[in-house]
């Protein structure tokens, strides 16, 4: 019996497999989501389906293309929130501008309850202390509903 958990192909993302981590002993540890990487004309983007079962994750998949659709509108939106969410009051438009360009996305993560999860880095870390990244958290409906801060 093969070890190999099942993948999930979509003809337009790729192939997306179970995600795992080495550890430094050899240990293998299986995650909870699948995974692939996804190269855009910025850069590769990490996509992550949450789920064990391959119907499950799968059936997250229109999320992660509508997400994927509207990629660049939607990073503005979300590094404008980020910035906001941060910010004492009102923020200049040269501070979001900024944001814009120094908050690389890192990862789309589709969730079980149908959020979607942009994971952002502070590529000149000017923006958020060292071992910190933001996060936007979106509806079904393209509105950003939380922002977070992860470590």
């Amino acid at each position: 019996m093969s070890d190999a958990s099942p993948v999930i192909d979509d003809p337009q993302l790729g192939t997306f497999t179970r995600a795992t981590s080495e550890l430094t002993d050899g240990t293998v540890l299986t995650h909870d989501w699948y995974t692939h990487t996804y190269v855009t004309d910025a850069g590769e983007i990490e996509l992550m389906l949450e789920g064990t079962e391959p119907d499950a994750a799968r059936a997250l998949l229109p999320r992660i293309h509508a997400t994927v659709d509207g990629l660049d509108e939607l990073v503005r939106t979300a590094t404008d929130a980020i910035v906001t969410r941060f910010s004492t009051g009102e923020p200049p438009a040269h501070e979001l501008d900024e944001a814009a360009d120094d908050l690389a996305l890192e990862a789309i993560e589709a969730t079980a309850e149908g959020i979607v999860v942009l994971h952002f880095v502070d590529s000149c870390g000017e923006h958020f202390p060292e071992g910190y990244w933001p996060a936007a958290h979106v509806d079904d409906t393209g509105a950003v509903i939380d922002v977070t801060v992860e470590s």
